[in-house]
């Protein structure tokens, strides 16, 4: 099926070239050139992935992704410039799965939009696609991930995670007490075409900390080890 991608930013040159890139190689787009009127359309009718510029009237793109969090959970991408790191970090810290400096390669853009949407096919595949129903469920103590339905609780209780996170969390949660680096993680959630560094992991662990600790105050099974990674403490 062809997947619908919101792609939101005030410039009309980007709107328009992106747009044309975009529909070129198979995608439905939709625009907005402001956060307002994408929220406005967004939060009634998720895309399969959005694109946000960051720096926008009426509504910016880190308020946007914010608000998009509270209902939805599909991939969004952040465009920000070059020496926006600020932003970056933030966009992160609240969810986005990615981001993009200004100026960028058309192609990068459209790579990292194909590897994020690969990750999202695991939460609509039919069980006829994928793994025996048994194989799809980890159990860590009281961590539970279902790749099938794309789901994870934690003492019974729901955590919602973006893909990126999702996958994070099944590589660290898959060998409880050994040692990931970064570089293992990174290439767990990324493709090998997508370059990201290391505060964009620990910018993930961050996350997905604070979503685990919002479900349960005390939760410290993902571990840092300074210098080497992370691992995951079975509890």
């Amino acid at each position: 099926m062809t997947s619908t991608i919101a792609l939101v930013d005030d410039d009309r040159n980007i709107l328009t070239s992106v747009t044309m890139a975009l529909e070129a190689e198979g995608f439905m787009v939709r625009t907005y050139p402001d956060g307002q009127k994408a929220w406005d359309a967004l939060s009634k009718k998720p895309a399969d992935l959005a694109i946000l510029d960051v720096k926008m009237p009426r509504m910016d793109g880190v308020e946007l992704l914010r608000r998009l969090r509270e209902v939805t959970d599909m991939p969004i991408i952040l465009l920000t410039s070059k020496d926006e790191e600020i932003d970056q970090l933030l966009g992160l810290r609240m969810g986005a799965d990615d981001y993009i400096g200004k100026p960028f390669s058309q192609r990068l853009l459209i790579e990292r939009i194909r590897a994020l949407l690969r990750r999202s096919e695991m939460r609509n595949a039919t069980p006829a696609e994928t793994a025996p129903e048994e194989e799809t469920v980890m159990e860590r103590g009281k961590l539970v991930l279902d790749s099938l339905r794309h789901s994870v609780t934690w003492d019974g209780k729901d955590v919602t995670l973006t893909v990126t996170e999702f996958l994070i969390l099944q590589t660290l949660a898959e060998h409880p007490g050994h040692v990931k680096s970064r570089d293992q993680l990174m290439d767990a959630a990324y493709s090998d075409d997508v370059y990201v560094d290391d505060r964009t992991i620990d910018s993930h662990i961050k996350r997905l900390r604070r979503k685990f600790r919002a479900a349960a105050n005390d939760f410290a099974s993902i571990e840092t080890l300074y210098g080497v990674g992370y691992r995951y403490r079975d509890s």
